[in-house]
């Protein structure tokens, strides 16, 4: 199992758009391409979110990268 992150800082007015972008578009595409098995997301600060996905193999998240 491999854990690739991603944090993001926004402008504070912006994060709940961002929020509900990650939740209701990106998270869902993302697991669409089958290379992550689970992908968990927070919010660590008032504009700060974390987003960490959980790839099975080094394969899974090449192909994602690439």
């Amino acid at each position: 199992m491999l854990i690739y992150e991603v944090t993001l800082q926004v402008e504070p007015a912006l994060a709940p758009a961002v929020e509900r972008h990650m939740r209701e578009h990106h998270i869902p595409s993302i697991l669409e391409t089958g290379c992550f098995r689970r992908i968990r997301f927070s919010q660590a600060s008032p504009a700060r979110f974390r987003t960490s996905y959980e790839a099975a193999t080094q394969g899974d998240l090449d192909r994602y990268l690439s």
